[in-house]
């Protein structure tokens, strides 16, 4: 996944904040997301009267939370991540965990569709190839 908005934070704009649309547009997200973040603790946006002003190190945040999202891990781990800096550890070596189960699986499948690839036979589950790659994979 590209972040768009991060590439973009020293551009020549005047202003250092910016507000939920614009932070919004910036990474292609809807502004309820935005909200919603803060909402549930991950991002604590200046306000300006009634409304939200986002600077460079929310934006940032931003970027932040949405590799980790396409890393997989969860609002709650992030935020755990954010508000208790002790854990931080603790919920990445966990996630590695899962990760790296996650990725192995995918290597197992990803090895059956190969074989499966090259089985010549009509119905592939009759292919001792392919049955041994299936059991293999567990």
């Amino acid at each position: 996944m590209d972040i768009p908005g991060i590439v973009r934070l020293n551009d020549d704009r005047k202003s250092s904040t910016f507000s939920v649309g614009e932070v919004a547009e910036r990474f292609g997200l809807a502004t309820h997301v935005l909200r919603h973040w803060e909402s549930v603790g991950l991002l604590k946006p200046a306000r300006s009267g009634d409304r939200r002003r986002y600077d460079d190190a929310d934006l940032y945040r931003v970027s932040v939370i949405l590799r980790a999202k396409e890393a997989g891990l969860s609002l709650d781990g992030i935020r755990e991540m954010f508000q208790k800096p002790e854990a931080r550890e603790a919920v990445l070596r966990r996630h590695k965990e899962e990760l790296t189960r996650r990725i192995a699986a995918a290597q197992a499948s990803l090895a059956i569709i190969d074989c499966a690839l090259g089985c010549e036979h009509d119905d592939v589950t009759q292919c001792a190839h392919f049955r041994a790659a299936v059991a293999q994979a567990g």
